[in-house]
């Protein structure tokens, strides 16, 4: 396949960084190769049935959802498809990982996301492994859907905040009600005997307004395999919420490490917390794939529901059209794209971070911190986090613990 049918939408220069400054030109000269890309977001549906009131989509600085179709079209998605499977099919990848999301992914209804399912498999799997997942906020979760997701073997996370309280504090629908017993209702369904093989876990923004440890106690109550605690988007321009940016605190490390001492001190493993693993795995030496800590190359990309190519979309919580990508010639957007000074910022390692992270004690291990909470107008997003103090914070606590454990078998080793 030559070409396909779908484009890239047309660039417009905001960020100084990496679209000025960055030379690709010259790394390549140097040596350096892209990574192809590994996981691919697919937004079936542009809407959503909530209205989160820290949603990165729809009501940050990028309001272009209004201007997406509300569903992906079949056509769409089968030259979406296309394009993934030669692109695996150039780069030899041996896996793919599609993430079928919106907006909430459940709005296309039953026929369509087994349609879309079955498609993904159909046109991709020729070339590579497919590996399925979908990001839910639950309220739509019924049997009818889970039948769908076993039979064409998708992955199924949810987005939920806490206990009643915490969750419905932001998670609401558009008339106000909060989501949680809803949530808690797909939830009930999802971890039954038949269908706990589809749970891949619980996704929570936090809210330093709500109990850590309440918080933590109510998501493993579900039994999920994983939690993952996001930090609500925010950026030097736009600062999240109880930022310490102005007052030199830290609320969102004092908020995780109340959460992670209850966690690690634990008689046995509740579930995994993939931020706090991912940074004891850096701790150690490891490496993490993972867009809130270290320096692994991101190798994600983003099809919208009118089939353009674009970056991770939480992008659109720093400025109008960040997610855009334009590249020259005719071919697989993907793999132009490779190219894009944005793309090859994710991917480039201690380049991309500032001298104030290169000279940071904890910088291999936090890696600047989430590319997205790097911004600033003048500078782009060649920045310290706007959570740098936090993680820095954190690591620093997570490092002690794990170092105070390790002496300790190192003297039980050596008494015995």
């Amino acid at each position: 396949m030559g070409s396909v049918s779908l484009s890239l939408s047309p660039f417009r220069e905001r960020a100084p960084w990496p679209a000025i400054g960055l030379d690709v030109a010259e790394l390549r000269r140097g040596g350096w190769k892209p990574l192809p890309f590994t996981e691919f977001i697919i937004k079936i549906h542009s809407r959503c049935n909530l209205a989160c009131d820290y949603c990165y989509i729809y009501e940050m600085a990028d309001q272009s959802w209004r201007e997406q179709p509300k569903t992906m079209s079949r056509q769409v998605f089968d030259d979406t498809c296309r394009m993934i499977g030669e692109h695996a099919r150039i780069f030899r990848l041996p896996a793919v990982d599609i993430v079928l999301h919106g907006g909430e992914p459940l709005l296309v209804g039953h026929r369509d996301l087994g349609h879309f399912a079955r498609r993904a498999r159909e046109l991709i799997e020729p070339s590579t492994e497919v590996r399925v997942g979908m990001q839910t906020n639950g309220v739509l979760l019924d049997e009818e859907f889970l039948r769908i997701c076993d039979r064409w073997g998708i992955q199924i996370g949810v987005s939920i905040d806490g206990d009643e309280e915490a969750n419905d504090r932001h998670r609401r629908d558009r008339r106000g009600s909060g989501s949680y017993s809803r949530v808690a209702e797909g939830l009930a369904k999802l971890t039954t005997d038949d269908w706990r093989h589809l749970f891949s876990g619980l996704l929570c923004t936090i809210d330093t307004h709500n109990d850590p440890v309440q918080t933590y106690e109510a998501l493993a109550k579900f039994d999920p395999p994983a939690v993952d605690f996001l930090m609500p988007h925010g950026n030097w321009v736009t600062p999240p919420p109880a930022s310490g940016i102005y007052d030199n605190t830290t609320p969102y490390a004092d908020w995780l490490i109340k959460i992670f001492d209850r966690w690690y001190r634990a008689p046995v493993l509740e579930t995994k917390v993939r931020l706090f693993e991912d940074i004891i795995d850096l701790l150690l030496g490891g490496v993490a794939v993972s867009e809130t800590v270290g320096l692994a190359p991101i190798r994600l990309a983003v099809i919208e529901t009118n089939g353009i190519l674009e970056q991770v979309d939480e992008l659109k919580s720093t400025f109008a059209r960040a997610t855009e990508l334009h590249t020259k010639g005719e071919g697989n957007p993907l793999d132009l794209a490779l190219s894009e000074p944005s793309i090859v910022a994710r991917q480039i390692g201690a380049a991309a971070l500032s001298d104030t992270c290169l000279s940071c004690p904890v910088q291999p291990v936090c890696g600047g911190g989430h590319y997205v909470h790097r911004y600033r107008e003048d500078t782009g997003f060649r920045n310290p986090s706007v959570y740098c103090a936090d993680l820095k914070k954190l690591i620093e606590h997570i490092e002690s613990a794990v170092r105070a454990d390790l002496r300790f078998s190192d003297t039980t080793g050596r008494d015995e």
